[in-house]
């Protein structure tokens, strides 16, 4: 690959890693970014923000310094943080630029970097347990860990980050007994046949996720509908809310209600990733399971789910997570007839998750990437839900 030509300089551009461009988005500051990726790579996933200003201008149209086109959209009195993919293109960027004149640093490592930020938030429920929810700001992919009297539960875990649900249930002072599915995953690649393998944990599918095809070479358990696991002092109630896919499965814990793919804070579930010909009846399915199943629950249970998209607000505390009443409260596709949610829901789907019939038949156990292949088959964003415009009021 042609690297093109470094700045004459002796200084080196400083770099500033994913975690403390993270904290700077986070506190409200004004960013701005040069992403230096293809407009493709571009396109399909970015860093955003109210705060965030960015600008994508292709690496190779700046291998030789910076474009006076490109001058005209950068700031004069700002820091420039550039990133590319892995890191080292984005350096030689920021060489030009600060050669320029500009003040600017990269990220380092790149977007492969900022997909290992994995962020844990306790969560303030009535449960008598310690529930922590899992942020993945580069994908919106959210996890959850369940703490009870010396044992614990992780649900919908990333393989990615086995180590820190053993890490973080060892800290409060708990042995992982089970690692739980909602449902077999799209977007990410399931972390729960390798956090059992770390630990005496046991991994749980849904009984109808695992009736689709299901190839484990190490042992694990199914869960039905009505179906009960215990931790410490509480028990998991499994509730079957098929819709997403056939085997989709919500959590109840206390208070709490982990729903997976099924209902999210700004959404509700797309029914295209199981079988793109059979959206409608999968939509119908989805309603029958929110209207039966989720709805009836009292108006104060926490909604805990899997995803959370660019439109999702967080909390103060940085989780999202709503109440069942609120949700109804705001979004309209809980209050539609069957009719008209049907037709809604498969009306404006978006894209389909990068790689999602690859991840799926990994999370079936009937491909195994290695790890770094399997983590760079779940960069870019979830797109788990269905379109969110008009979705809430």
């Amino acid at each position: 690959m042609t690297e093109g030509n470094a700045p004459d300089t002796d200084e080196t551009v400083a770099s500033t890693t994913p975690t403390e461009l993270k904290a700077r988005i986070d506190s409200g500051e004004s960013v701005f970014i040069l992403d230096a990726r293809s407009e493709g790579d571009f396109d399909e996933w970015h860093i955003g923000g109210e705060n965030v200003e960015i600008v994508n201008h292709p690496y190779f149209d700046l291998l030789d310094g910076i474009p006076a086109s490109l001058h005209t959209e950068l700031p004069d009195d700002q820091r420039i943080t550039v990133l590319c993919a892995k890191g080292g293109s984005s350096e030689l960027v920021a060489e030009h630029l600060k050669e320029a004149g500009y003040e600017v640093d990269h990220l380092a490592r790149g977007m492969k970097g900022w997909a290992r930020i994995y962020e844990y938030q306790e969560i303030a429920t009535d449960t008598d347990a310690t529930v922590a929810q899992y942020r993945r700001p580069s994908s919106g992919c959210l996890g959850y860990l369940v703490v009870s009297e010396g044992e614990a539960a992780v649900v919908d875990p990333l393989r990615a980050f086995t180590t820190e649900y053993v890490q973080d249930a060892r800290t409060l002072g708990a042995d992982l007994k089970y690692a739980l599915d909602t449902h077999v995953h799209a977007d990410h690649i399931s972390g729960i046949r390798d956090v059992a393998a770390e630990t005496d944990a046991t991994a749980v599918l849904p009984a109808a996720a695992a009736d689709r095809g299901v190839e484990y070479e190490q042992s694990y358990r199914t869960i039905s509908d009505g179906e009960t696991l215990t931790v410490g002092d509480v028990e998991i109630e499994a509730i079957a809310t098929p819709g997403h896919t056939t085997g989709m499965t919500a959590y109840k814990v206390g208070d709490v209600l982990f729903t997976g793919d099924g209902l999210f804070t700004e959404s509700v579930a797309r029914p295209d990733l199981e079988d793109p010909e059979a959206a409608k009846e999968a939509a119908r399915t989805l309603y029958e399971s929110l209207q039966e199943q989720v709805l009836p629950l009292p108006d104060d249970t926490i909604v805990a789910p899997a995803h959370f998209s660019d439109s999702a607000r967080p909390n103060d505390d940085g989780t999202y997570t709503a109440t069942l009443g609120d949700l109804v409260d705001r979004m309209d596709a809980l209050t539609m007839d069957e009719g008209e949610f049907v037709e809604f829901i498969v009306a404006d789907m978006p894209p389909q998750p990068a790689n999602y019939e690859e991840i799926i038949a990994t999370n079936l156990g009937q491909e195994a990437p290695d790890d770094e292949k399997a983590f760079e088959l779940e960069l870019g964003p979830n797109n788990c839900a269905a379109s969110e415009e008009a979705l809430t009021n």
